[in-house]
């Protein structure tokens, strides 16, 4: 198997010519359709085309219509298309890009491959989900463009081709109702999702793309995307991909709970349509008949009051059991096995959520009082088992940034439950299947300077989003004026390793290879032989490499995270009952 993906990538080499200064096109041969893109940094993209109808009116809430051109048409891919329904704002510590145009009419996504690829070129193809709370985000971002990716996969022998699109948020894609239900209208940011991997199934060959060998991925809000994806009809229908890669979330607890009802609540309640019952046919009319600007202004005041409404620290639109896309609950569908066979690569990063842990955290009753809000149902004496697992001697206060030991137990507890177990627990189940998974944990960052700048929060480690400055080869992006650009020649280095290494599993469906610039040692996380795993890659850092969680084949940063035990205990089957998921 390894030596016939390594033969279909030299193939598709074969297929490079010259670049040139010509506008390039993609040619649906079998609509006649044209799409002309630009060149843009040495690669071609086409920008902005769409995948699904406009989804306000009567559309709105209900699952996405699929959009095509007319035959023999000319489709104009050379500006980005508008961003769905969300908070309008500026570029920060997390995002590059301000958000200021939006629309309901927003299905759309963006191609970029390697200059000079020809209709026959059956590229491997990387298809990206963002995150963002499933209320924020869109494929215009600069932190997650594809430039770099795409330049690095041609040197490095593997090239391939990227797709990013975008989704409804907030209400406008998870809305939740008994009367949405009835009428099959429901987790419509996840059906849009799937039908944009649909247009890349069906489309992508026409772009040089091998639809047979398509990647998806994303990141937080993004990888629980990706998991929900991976599940979707229980497994029933095939997929249109083959690989996965959930970074920094798998799975969410709450996807049971009534933080998605209690938000419809509240935005009902805002907008006045809060007469009849929330369940009822007439409640859903009514938000129908909202104009787009107050809704989206109801959505966005209730996600920025989340703590107030829906009592939890973590998201509150989320997907809902539905008897359709999603099935089950999750944790049923993972333990049944009814998901798809895919090969995964998933990961955290090291001080992932210290960015969202509330930084006045100073006793072990702030502590238990974070933690029991985002776990409202854990009964007591797991809670107090939990707390037990993390005593505060483990973690060190840091003065000079004013955080107190208790703040860095809680961000540890709440990294765990959200980002490292519940992978883990998926993780295992997939590789129970007999599909290779791997595990990482991201150990470098490049944004303390901008969260020292622009949020004035120093001393959080390699946060959230870290690995994009490296998986996406975008390093320069950050060199905006907002905050000091002090990359070092290890920053450098690990960009070209992590962007390889996320292009090289595209292509062939694990993140390294012998004599390549890709990490170097990063094996399967749950060995056939059951021996000592799981295994995990800690990449980037000064103990770069694949280590057990314990014992002799294990290293100093992993082994003090006592994942064997924590881990053992947070995703036993009451637990995960408990959390709701």
């Amino acid at each position: 198997m390894k030596s016939k993906a390594l033969l279909l990538s030299a193939a598709a080499l074969l297929h490079y010519t010259a670049v040139t200064a010509t506008p390039p096109i993609a040619v649906d041969s079998t609509n006649n359709v044209t799409y002309q893109g630009l060149v843009r940094n040495g690669i071609e993209v086409f920008l902005g085309i769409p995948f699904g109808q406009d989804t306000g009116g009567a559309n709105r809430f209900k699952p996405p219509q699929p959009w095509a051109p007319p035959a023999g048409s000319l489709v104009d891919a050379t500006a980005y298309g508008v961003a769905c329904p969300q908070p309008v704002h500026e570029s920060g510590v997390l995002n590059l890009t301000p958000v200021t145009n939006i629309s309901e009419d927003c299905l759309n996504l963006n191609i970029a491959r390697p200059s000079g690829v020809d209709a026959g070129a059956k590229l491997p193809v990387i298809a990206w989900i963002y995150g963002g709370g499933f209320s924020s985000g869109f494929n215009e971002e600069q932190s997650t463009a594809p430039d770099g990716m795409i330049l690095e996969s041609v040197q490095n022998g593997l090239p391939i081709i990227h797709v990013a699109m975008n989704y409804r948020l907030g209400v406008f894609g998870f809305a939740a109702s008994e009367a949405l239900l009835e009428e099959g209208s429901s987790n419509a940011g996840l059906r849009d999702q799937r039908l944009a991997l649909e247009w890349v199934r069906d489309n992508i060959q026409y772009f040089g793309g091998d639809p047979n060998t398509v990647t998806i991925f994303g990141q937080s809000s993004g990888g629980l995307a990706v998991g929900m994806q991976i599940m979707a009809y229980g497994g029933a229908k095939p997929v249109p991909f083959e690989r996965a890669i959930p970074e920094s979330q798998f799975l969410e607890p709450g996807i049971t709970g009534n933080f998605t009802r209690d938000a419809m609540q509240a935005v009902a309640d805002l907008v006045g349509c809060n007469t009849t019952d929330l369940q009822s046919a007439e409640t859903a009319a009514c938000l129908r008949g909202i104009d787009v600007e107050t809704l989206n202004n109801a959505s966005v005041a209730v996600t920025s009051a989340q703590g107030d409404i829906s009592h939890n620290v973590g998201d509150i639109w989320l997907p809902v059991m539905d008897g359709d896309f999603l099935p089950a609950a999750p944790s049923e569908l993972i333990r049944s096995g009814r998901f798809a066979n895919v090969t995964v690569l998933s990961g955290w990063t090291q001080d992932d959520v210290t960015f969202f842990t509330d930084i006045n955290i100073a006793t072990a009753e702030d502590t238990h009082d974070f933690i029991e809000s985002y776990l409202p149902d854990l009964s007591s004496t797991n809670l107090e088992h939990l707390l037990s697992l993390y005593p505060v001697t483990e973690f060190t206060a840091n003065p000079s940034a004013n955080l107190s030991s208790e703040f860095y137990r809680s961000a540890t507890i709440f990294r765990d439950i959200l980002m490292v177990c519940m992978a883990m627990w998926y993780g295992e189940a997939i590789a129970g299947k007999g599909n290779d998974v791997y595990h990482y944990d991201w150990n470098q960052t490049i944004l303390t300077p901008r969260l020292e700048a622009i949020s004035h929060t120093p001393g959080l480690g390699v946060i959230h989003t870290s690995e994009f400055a490296y998986i996406f080869g975008n390093l320069s992006h950050y060199d905006d004026g907002q905050a000091p650009f002090l990359p070092s020649s290890r920053d450098w280095a690990l960009e070209t390793r992590g962007t390889r290494s996320w292009s090289t599993f595209a292509s062939l469906g694990r993140p390294g290879v012998v004599g390549k610039n890709t990490f170097q040692g990063f094996d399967v996380a749950f060995p056939a032989n059951g021996t000592d795993g799981p295994f995990i890659f800690v990449a980037g850092g000064p103990n770069e490499g694949y280590y057990a969680l314990d014992g002799p084949k294990s290293t100093e940063t992993v082994e003090r995270q006592r994942l064997r035990e924590r881990c053992g205990f947070l995703n036993s089957d009451e637990v995960i009952v408990q959390m709701k998921f």
